[in-house]
This record gives structure tokens, C-alpha cells and sequence, in this order.
């Protein structure tokens, strides 16, 4: 899973002198965010284990049903005023993305490896820089629209529309990775709101959608699967967790490209427990995606510094 894209705002300290405490907080920041990505493919693993048993939409319920509890327990004492928002329609949309992704995510990893998916999916970050152009605004100059091109080339190369190894669930993780990347604009439309407001909503739009959905593919939880529904659940809430606080210790234009790691993980967990390995041509994309990704983080990390006025002219 991809992290949140960077927040307007000045570059981190990146070249701070050692000791300095906000390189400190920035390398705590990176270490919360490895550990939150080895935690969601973790999770992504389960989600494809439990997807070949049950129905995608009873996973994805056990997983946002399992949020709201813990998150309705964290913040107990002050739960109504965290539910009031200013933005109420951008917060439920913002749910229904997320809800969207989660489903479509699961239900491709039925049908194609770990890796595969994990690297369509990270097509997030030139899909958010898009997005924020067109639907926020934001300038984008061709040098980022090149690095947008160049990674849905890899989304190609791993997809290989046309080809005989090409499988049509390859293309819900694509969607996916779109309507992850509408719920991040969205969380950027929504930033009036606390972050305990946006994750109670995620999780209670979530839960309300998936609940809704559910009774139709329900089927009976056997004993022995018990386990893996529980740590999916516990997972996510634990990834989440460490993820939002990763991303409030350091910039997110300093952490995020830390998020690659989880291509390096969904290979190995692809590897230990189904004995598949991504083949060349998804490695070439996935090198394609990453490699565009940080080009465009650059970019903004370079455009964020010079309005600042700490950077090259």
C-alpha cells in the first residue's frame, strides 16, 4: 500500500546535522513508515490468502468492521466530537474510495500474484500528482506529465494488455490504484478535519457499505480461519496506526518514497507462501513505476523548496 502524497508546506530538513531533533523525528518517521509498509503487505497477504476462501466483500468487511471497533475504543471519550466534520460529503466519498480500493484490491489478488498487484497499485503517487492538477489546481509541468506517462508505461508492462499472459483481474488492481488515489485528493479536500475525524469515517462509511453488501455472499467462517480474519483486522488498524504517525513526526515529501519497500515484501510473501515469483517483464514495470514515482516526488520536493526559499532558484 502506498502512503499519503506530500502536504503543501516547506522541505523537510532533510540535510539537518546529525543530532539536530528534527532529523531525529524525520528518521523516526522513516522507521514508522517501513515498519507500517511490512505490516500492510503482511496484510495484503492475508487479504489474498482469505480471498481464495471467501468472498472479497466479506473480507473487506471483516477488515473495516475490525477498524471501527478499535478505533471506536480509542477515542470513546471524545467519539462524538470526532465524528463532527466540516465536510461531510467529501469525508463519505472519501470512504466509498477507500472501500472501493480495498474491494477491488482483494478481489484481484484472487487472480494474480501479490507483487503484480502491489505494483499496479503503486501507480499512486503520479495518479495523485495528476489528480491534484486537475481537480485542486496544483501546477504540473510537463516534466511531471513525463514521469505520469512513463509510469502507466510500467503499469502496461506488468498488465500486458493483448498478450497471452494478460488476466483481466490485472485490471482491478488499475482501477484500484485510480480510486485510492481519488481518496487521497479527497483527504487533501477534507485536511479542515482532524485526522480522528477522517479515520472514523473511513472506517464507519466502510463498514455501513461493505455490511450492506455482505449478507448476500456471506458464508459460514470455519474454526481454523478464525486467525486470519482477526490479523487481518489487527493488522490494518496496527499499519494505519503507524502510518499516520510516521507521516506526523516527518514531512511526507522526505518519507514517502520509503513506501517502495513494500514491492521488495509483497515479492517475498509472494515467494514463502505461494511459490510464485514476478517474472521479468513485471519487473522491468515495477522498476519503471518507482523510478517515475520518485522522479515526480522530486519534483515537488524541488517545487516545495524554492517557494520555500531554502533551494536552487
Amino acid at each position: 500500500m502506498t502512503p499519503p502524497e506530500p502536504s503543501p508546506g516547506a522541505l523537510p530538513p532533510i540535510l539537518a546535522p546529525a543530532g539536530d531533533p528534527a532529523r531525529s523525528a524525520q528518521l523516526r518517521g522513516i522507521l514508522l513508515l517501513l515498519l507500517a509498509i511490512f505490516l500492510f503487505t503482511l496484510m495484503d497477504a492475508t487479504g489474498k490468502h482469505l480471498s481464495t476462501l471467501y468472498h472479497p466483500v466479506q473480507v473487506v468487511w471483516v477488515r473495516f468492521v475490525t477498524n471501527l471497533a478499535i478505533v471506536a475504543v480509542i477515542f470513546a471519550p471524545r467519539l462524538r466530537h470526532a465524528l463532527a466534520t466540516r465536510r461531510p460529503a467529501v469525508q463519505f466519498f472519501r470512504g466509498v474510495t477507500q472501500f472501493g480500493s480495498g474491494l477491488l484490491f482483494f478481489s484481484a489478488l484472487q487472480f494474480i500474484g501479490l507483487a503484480e498487484a502491489t505494483a499496479i497499485m503503486d501507480l499512486n503517487p503520479v495518479l495523485i500528482t495528476l489528480g491534484a492538477a486537475v481537480f485542486l489546481g496544483e501546477s504540473i509541468g510537463i516534466r511531471r506529465i513525463l514521469g505520469i506517462l512513463a509510469a502507466f508505461c510500467g503499469a502496461m508492462l506488468i498488465i500486458r494488455p493483448g498478450a497471452g499472459v494478460f488476466h483481466p483481474a490485472a485490471l482491478l488492481a488499475l482501477t484500484a490504484a485510480f480510486t485510492y488515489a481519488a481518496g487521497a485528493i479527497l483527504t487533501r479536500m477534507a485536511r479542515s478535519d482532524s485526522t480522528a475525524t477522517s479515520i472514523l469515517w473511513s472506517a464507519l462509511v466502510g463498514t455501513v457499505l461493505s455490511s450492506l453488501a455482505v449478507p448476500f455472499v456471506w458464508q459460514p467462517i470455519a474454526a481454523g480461519d478464525l486467525w486470519a480474519f482477526l490479523l487481518l483486522g489487527g493488522l490494518g488498524t496496527a499499519a494505519q496506526a503507524l502510518l499516520i504517525r510516521a507521516f506526523s513526526l516527518a514531512e511526507a515529501a522526505a518519507i514517502a518514497p520509503f513506501g517502495y519497500t513494500g514491492l521488495v515484501w509483497a515479492g517475498l510473501w509472494g515467494w514463502l507462501f505461494w511459490g510464485t515469483l514476478p517474472d521479468l517483464w513485471t519487473l522491468i514495470g515495477a522498476l519503471i513505476i518507482v523510478a517515475a514515482g520518485l522522479y515526480v516526488w522530486m519534483r515537488e520536493a524541488r517545487a516545495m523548496n524554492r517557494a520555500a526559499g531554502t533551494g536552487p532558484q
